[in-house]
């Protein structure tokens, strides 16, 4: 190659110097971010990475029925960046239930409120007025009074009230005596070294990108009213009679199912103390957010589970619920089982955090050791949402993930950990057939060419369908096919030098792609184009079938292969079976990964010898979880013997 061209691609960013490889389409952030150092491309942190950072101490006053919730907050915010900061972006996510903000749906009166209103803010113990507040949306820019001087940090002062949404979905009303409150609090918006302030809008789709902070959590409630939420009690013996709060303690150490209070208890005024008003105090260090569901008539469940066996660590499980629930009576041992299996099995990286609580709710939704989960009459089901939502405890709230420009990166991994623990629970053909049914068959079969947008492609320009696909079932189908061409022994090892250099951080995409390249030590990006990068779909079929004489002089005999021309309709590279069907009703299986598309990602060979005496009848494929578009041409009858 001529140095001068050479010299061209280098600095196209076509040539990677660390691998010897062509690299990934990488976006010119991403390459600037390279050049200051902030991240490599051989997917580790770069030598000045960096990351901003808050302490938190916030205080909610809530009284059910009555819906106004009233907090308080004290904020340093420390900047860890090179920059000086002239602004400041808050975060108000309650908003979203205001008239006027940008939405993905209409919402009835239900839904609807006037928002969080700021009654005071300070900086630096300087009061100042919070202007325009009618307009903000779910972000608000603010100038500070004193710019932000590299390794400096501002203290903030919040005073906030807003009314909890009638319907309840991430967040509000239970019922008339049970909240879920989270994004209760206004909070600084992330600013990172590759896109500087976030602002993006939450429009109730994509989902969150948040900062590791260490929190103290207040809540006031009345008597009778238990507050369950991220992170460690602090007072149990101020907020719980002496008979609960040992129940309690005693379930941090042991691996049975125990009732810490039933309604009855509470209605009978025998759980918390009796004084008119309990804070429950709570905290949490290095983490995304907190969240909290609080009642005066849920059922109370815990139990624990030793997490990493070397240490002996448990982490708590509990589950809060109205008494009518059926399923969850059984989902303290749902969570306390998907503890260990994600613990132990995959990803194999020991629940890194105290506790979880799965609350009753509407939502089906993900926070730091909380999940706010519907109830189900089918008890599969009810643990498979579990399950999902607790396999997020890893991905984002582990891992720091732009869950709202790369939701791939953590809706994709909870359904992929979601089927594999699916497959240890009901077998691997119900497990199939479950991810098959919701979050496949739907994809593709709809021809639209939404569905087939490349994941890469960030999901705050995507909506509806196409924001599904791209962020749950596509990805999901990615991370398994890798793990299939790499094998389990050097996929986990992948993944884990992955997840060692970032939890507590902010990955992208390009981290992801490097760091399992670097840990497998091939060059993998041929399949990162092909499934992240690419429109394809999935689809292959049978092209042409013969059969092949192999001579083996020096053993004297001669035997038989069947080549099998597989085309590749859809181009995404995936796994499948090539079955051959003999004229006696027997048959051969063998498995292709998709290293089979390396070469040529339109068309493989695939040569099997045939089994001596056999006539070879037809030949099929099968692609299990690859659901295929059209499977009509993945069978062809043999013509020749």
């Amino acid at each position: 190659m001529p140095k001068i061209f050479f010299l061209a691609l280098l600095a196209a960013g076509v040539v990677n110097l660390t691998y010897g490889q062509s690299t990934l389409y990488t976006p010119r952030e991403v390459k600037i971010a390279y050049k200051k150092g902030t991240r490599s491309p051989d997917g580790r942190p770069g030598p000045n990475y960096w990351q901003n950072h808050g302490r938190y101490e916030i205080t909610i006053d809530a009284a059910p029925p009555d819906r106004l919730v009233r907090g308080t907050e004290k904020i340093t915010y420390f900047n860890n960046s090179p920059d000086t900061l002239k602004v400041i972006v808050f975060r108000l996510t309650v908003n979203i239930h205001k008239p006027g903000v940008v939405r993905s749906g209409n919402e009835d009166s239900t839904y609807l409120n006037p928002g969080v209103h700021i009654d005071s803010y300070a900086e630096n113990g300087q009061q100042r007025t919070w202007r325009g507040q009618d307009h903000d949306g779910t972000w608000r820019f603010l100038r500070l009074a004193k710019p932000l001087a590299p390794h400096d940090s501002v203290r903030l002062d919040v005073g906030w009230h807003y009314l909890a949404s009638l319907k309840s979905n991430r967040e509000g009303m239970i019922d008339s005596t049970t909240y879920f409150l989270a994004y209760a609090y206004p909070r600084v918006a992330v600013y990172d070294d590759y896109n500087g302030w976030d602002h993006m809008d939450f429009t109730d789709e994509q989902e969150f990108y948040n900062d590791f902070n260490d929190y103290i959590l207040h809540v006031n409630v009345p008597k009778n009213f238990v507050v369950w939420a991220t992170g460690d009690l602090q007072d149990p013996d101020d907020v719980l009679q002496p008979a609960y709060a040992r129940k309690l303690a005693a379930s941090y150490t042991h691996d049975d199912i125990v009732s810490i209070a039933t309604p009855a208890d509470i209605y009978g005024g025998k759980v918390t103390a009796q004084k008119p008003i309990n804070t429950w105090t709570w905290t949490a260090n290095n983490i995304t957010d907190v969240a909290f569901g609080l009642s005066d008539h849920f059922a109370w469940d815990a139990s624990s589970v030793v997490v990493d066996d070397a240490s002996g660590r448990r982490a708590s499980v509990q589950s809060a619920y109205n008494d009518t629930a059926k399923d969850f009576h059984h989902m303290a041992e749902y969570a306390r089982h998907s503890l260990d299996w994600l613990s132990h099995h995959w990803p194999g990286v020991a629940y890194p955090f105290p506790k979880t609580t799965v609350f009753q709710g509407y939502a089906g939704m993900e926070y730091p050791m909380m999940a706010n989960d519907e109830t189900y009459e089918d008890l599969d089901f009810a643990r498979f949402v579990a399950e999902h939502e607790i396999a997020h405890s890893y991905f984002p709230f582990y891992m720091g993930i732009n869950e709202s420009r790369y939701g791939f990166m953590d809706e994709g991994w909870a359904t992929t950990f979601e089927y594999l623990i699916s497959q240890a629970d009901l077998g691997a053909e119900k497990a199939m057939e479950n991810y098959k049914e919701f979050r496949v068959n739907y994809y593709t079969f709809d021809p639209s060419s939404l569905e087939d947008i490349p994941i890469i492609t960030p999901e705050d320009a995507l909506k509806g369908v196409t924001y599904g696909t791209n962020a749950y079932g596509k990805p999901s189908l990615g991370y398994l096919a890798v793990k299939d061409m790499l094998g389990d022994d050097l996929f986990k090892k992948c993944l884990h030098t992955y997840m060692d250099r970032w939890h507590g951080k902010h990955p992208i995409p390009w981290d992801f792609f490097y760091s399992f390249n670097d840990a497998a030590g091939q060059d993998l990006n041929w399949f990162w184009s092909n499934w992240f990068f690419s429109n394809g779909y999935l689809d292959i079929a049978i092209g042409s079938i013969s059969v092949m004489n192999d001579v083996k002089p020096l053993e004297g005999r001669t035997t038989k292969n069947a080549v099998v021309e597989v085309r590749n309709i859809g181009g995404l590279a995936i796994p499948f079976d090539v079955i051959l069907h003999y004229s006696d009703g027997s048959s051969k299986t063998a498995h292709q990964t998709p290293a089979v598309w390396k070469k040529d990602q339109q068309r493989t060979l695939v040569i099997l010898p045939l089994d001596a005496g056999k006539t070879l009848a037809d030949v099929e494929l099968n692609t299990g979880i690859y659901v295929d578009a059209d499977s009509s041409d993945n069978k062809l009858r043999a013509q020749i013997n």
